[in-house]
């Protein structure tokens, strides 16, 4: 199998796609590479799943093989470093199509996280929390090691590419320090944004003890109590007892609700549970709606 597709083409405005910190030659070499020689870094925020829009992406490669070249590094012992081209990859390997086309480049490790960061903060239109919150600190991070020589220092640089506030980011870089429970509940909107950030101020314990109060009342916590968690842990007065308690506040409101449901409860099996009361009812509440407003539709006519 061939790898070189067109050897030693041009491409200077290649950077202009990606608006990339990282200065590139101007000549670079587009090749085929096998999949498999295409190492993943050590670390990458990029999440790839295996979803509808990656079955549309692959059936596109199957078609029209990938389009776009990915970016790889060549590394000291001669491997390729994969840094752009991650969810390409994946398509591909679902298309059964063992190689895609990359540009092949060397770089140092810094220049490898901020090619990386660029490639794929340009081409998603849609991050998660944690996507956004760890590309925008290995970035800040791999700018302040190089010592960027610049009228912009690293935030800046991310205000100007981003759009994002100084201090949307930095608050974004807080969720980093969240536990990977947490910041997956982030993810899944199981835990608001606010909060969490507030949450991320809590030693890694308090934030696996917040987990599993969450888990046990099936709640999320609101801002002013995260607020208040973050200032008793910044005292050293939070406690596992504490935080139960400061979490299960949110139980309240629902409790009610569930206390008017014993009134229904002698219609029901004595085994059944406030809860499973409750999600019948809804559901008989539910349909009754649609039959009326088919019956007002049918009326109207």
């Amino acid at each position: 199998m061939p790898k070189n597709v067109t050897p030693n083409i041009s491409l200077t405005g290649f950077d202009s796609i990606f608006k990339s910190t990282v200065k590139s030659n101007t000549h670079e070499e587009i090749v085929l590479m096998p999949l498999d020689e295409l190492l993943s870094p050590d670390f990458h925020p990029f999440q790839v799943n295996d979803d509808d829009e990656m079955n549309r992406l692959a059936d596109s490669v199957k078609k029209y093989g990938v389009r776009e070249p990915g970016i790889a590094r060549i590394k000291d012992d001669g491997t390729h470093e994969l840094l752009a081209g991650f969810r390409r990859k994946r398509a591909s390997e679902h298309a059964k199509i063992p190689y895609m086309p990359v540009i092949k480049r060397k770089m140092d490790d810094d220049d490898a996280v901020l090619t990386m960061v660029d490639s794929n903060l340009e081409r998603r239109e849609k991050l998660l929390f944690s996507e956004k919150a760890w590309a925008y600190r290995i970035k800040m991070e791999a700018l302040n090691h190089k010592g960027k020589k610049s009228d912009l220092n690293s935030v800046d640089v991310l205000v100007e590419q981003t759009g994002e506030s100084r201090n949307q980011i930095f608050r974004l870089i807080r969720l980093t320090e969240l536990i990977c429970t947490l910041l997956d509940k982030v993810d899944a909107r199981q835990i608001a944004f606010n909060p969490a950030v507030e949450l991320s101020y809590l030693t890694q314990k308090e934030q696996s003890i917040v987990a599993d109060v969450m888990e046990k009342y099936e709640i999320k916590p609101s801002l002013s109590q995260a607020q208040r968690l973050k200032k008793m842990s910044q005292n050293g007065k939070l406690t596992d007892a504490l935080i139960d308690k400061v979490l299960s506040e949110i139980k309240k409101p629902s409790t009610d609700k569930l206390n008017d449901i014993d009134k229904y409860r002698h219609f029901f099996p004595p085994s059944y549970s406030s809860k499973q009361i409750d999600k019948i009812i809804t559901s008989l509440l539910r349909n009754w709606q649609l039959e009326q407003n088919f019956v007002d539709k049918e009326d109207a006519a």
